[in-house]
Order: structure tokens, then sequence, then C-alpha cells
């Protein structure tokens, strides 16, 4: 049996972690268990009554936190030369093409998000067996491939994320950090909860959110109510 470290017997016995609460109360125990040094991410998991092996029942889409993710995000902008300064302008952190395609190739992937254009995607789609695995490759269904690559960037680095259900049915991603305060919290949740309830694929049959919980880094999962319709 796995041993129990002190500091999550703390945890268990300040709340009962069976209990199903609202976004908001989820959010404030996930605060109140996390001992992490450091600022832990806080992140959703919703179990979709979904088959991702069927191609009409993937779910994948993008939401913009209202408070940002709280992380610094790298972003690389892989464009024509023409396209080059706008793409500063806009705050990609890396900006180039055939260097920075060369560079991939080698196996350099220290990035979080890139975005690209449809014209050079020719070019791009040679990187799919090093991105690919690493979820890097650029998407048009993620707003990752654009012609408007300025405004692209701005809303990864202003909290844009993307999300895609894995093979059991759970999408995964983050909602802030716990430095965030709860309403915070709760608000960025319940965005990713929308945005995935206006993507439910029509073949889907029965209950489609099936389970929500919220959880930091390094704490116990803290589950939320289905039926949520407020970050209250």
């Amino acid at each position: 049996m796995a041993k129990i470290s002190k500091k999550r017997k703390e945890a268990l016995a300040k709340h009962d972690l069976t209990e199903v609460r609202s976004l908001l109360e989820a959010a404030k125990v996930v605060k109140d268990i996390t001992y992490t040094k450091f600022d832990a991410s806080v992140d959703i998991d919703v179990r979709l009554g979904v088959d991702p092996r069927k191609a009409d029942q993937m779910v994948r889409g993008v939401a913009t936190l209202p408070h940002g993710t709280g992380k610094t995000v790298r972003v690389l902008a892989l464009v024509t030369p023409d396209k080059e300064a706008e793409a500063l302008a806009a705050g990609a952190d890396f900006v180039g093409l055939d260097d920075y395609i060369s560079k991939i190739e080698k196996g350099w992937t220290d990035i979080d998000v890139i975005i690209t254009m449809p014209a050079v995607m020719a070019k791009v789609g040679r990187l799919g067996r090093v991105l690919g695995p690493r979820g890097l490759m650029p998407n048009p269904k993620s707003g990752t491939v654009t012609t408007d690559v300025a405004k692209a960037v701005q809303e990864v680095k202003a909290g844009k994320i993307d999300f895609k259900v894995d093979k059991t049915g759970i999408i995964h991603c983050s909602v802030g950090k716990v430095s965030f305060d709860e309403k915070m919290l709760a608000e960025n949740a319940l965005e990713v909860i929308q945005t995935l309830g206006r993507l439910k694929p029509s073949s889907s049959k029965g209950t489609y959110i099936r389970s929500i919980t919220l959880s930091s880094t390094m704490s116990p999962a803290v589950p939320v109510d289905s039926q949520v319709n407020s970050a209250n």
C-alpha cells in the first residue's frame, strides 16, 4: 500500500473529498489543500459521455480563459518574412521559418505553442513526427493555423487554450494557478465547461458531462457538480 504523506493526511482531514461542490467551493478547497512551495497549476478534468474512437464524437476546441492561465507561454511563429514584424509586435517569442524548421527537425521543442500560416503548412507538415507526440503541431481547429497570425499570438498570450478529449473520454486542461483567488479559478473553469457544452457532438447520447473535478499539481481531486451553470 502506498504511504500517505503528512501533508496529504492533513488535506484529507480538513475536507470531505467525496462531497460534490460548486465551482467556487471546489476552488476554495483546492487552494486550501495545496501545500507546494511553488505556485502550482490548477487543473480541470471533465469526463465526457463520448466515444473518442468515433470521428464524429471527437471533442476538440479552444477556450479563452477570462483571467489567463498564469503561465508564461512561449510562442513560436512560423511565418513568411513579410509577417515577421507583425508576429514580433504581437508578442511572439520566436519568429522565423526555415531556420526554426531545421532546429525542430534536430529535436528543438523549447516552446509551448506554434502558430503558422496556411501558406507554409507544406513545410511545417513535415515536422509532424516531432511535434505531434508533444501536442505542438499547429491545427486550424485550434486556431494555430491562420492568416491572422498577430491576432492568434495575442490570444494565446492572453490565455487562449486548446483541448482535446483523450482516448478515455476525458478533457484535461489548466485553469490557472493556486495564487489566483477562488473566483478567478471558478470563472476560468466555467469558461471551459461552457465551451465543452457548445461542442457536444450531435451523435453523443445519454449524459454528456459525466463528472468534473478540480485539482492542483499535487493535491487530491475535488468533485464538482456536473450540472454547474455558474461560477458561484
